[in-house]
């Protein structure tokens, strides 16, 4: 970061993925960034904020852009890797995933959801949401979710919680 930029600092939100937090980074009053294009180039990461955005994420982001997007956001290193998946997950970029429960108390993307082997909520107990319950429209990447609703039908994300359905669990005795 060779000038001095003077930018609005934006908290983490609890289990956030890096996508969502971008994106409110990017938008956050003073920032405003048009595209992740712009905060890389600031950050002198270049374009890999638009892959981070998007959920892609080989190559994996190692220390030294991690250290220098940091110094940027003002977000703790150790911080910014809990918006990241582990190692033991495997992402899928597409369908975007959502708990509209979950949402309804803490509005953000988790990067969790984004776990190919995960299909529902742990917390809640129910599935999912792969596309609006509305609509039947996709969700956009976390990045683009600006007002916590459908971009095609208007419908607020934490009022999709009622229609999520149930887990169903079934219990080995062997």
């Amino acid at each position: 970061m060779d000038k001095e930029y003077w930018l609005t600092k934006v908290d983490p939100l609890p289990g956030e993925s890096i996508s969502h937090f971008l994106g409110r980074f990017r938008r956050a009053k003073g920032n405003r960034f048009s595209a992740a294009s712009g905060l890389g180039q600031v950050a002198g990461l270049g374009a890999v904020l638009v892959r981070w955005e998007k959920l892609y994420f080989n190559p994996f982001p190692g220390y030294k852009e991690l250290q220098a997007l940091s110094k940027v956001v003002m977000v703790d290193l150790e911080d910014l890797k809990q918006m990241l998946p582990t190692s033991e997950m495997t992402i899928q970029t597409k369908p975007i995933m959502l708990c509209a429960l979950c949402f309804g108390e803490n509005p953000c993307h988790r990067i969790a959801w984004q776990d190919k082997n995960v299909w529902g909520c742990s917390v809640h107990g129910v599935r999912l949401l792969s596309r609006c319950i509305n609509c039947k429209t996709t969700f956009p990447i976390p990045a683009l979710w600006e007002d916590g609703k459908c971009k095609h039908c208007g419908l607020e994300y934490f009022k999709m919680g009622k229609y999520q359905k149930k887990l169903l669990i079934i219990k080995s005795y062997f």
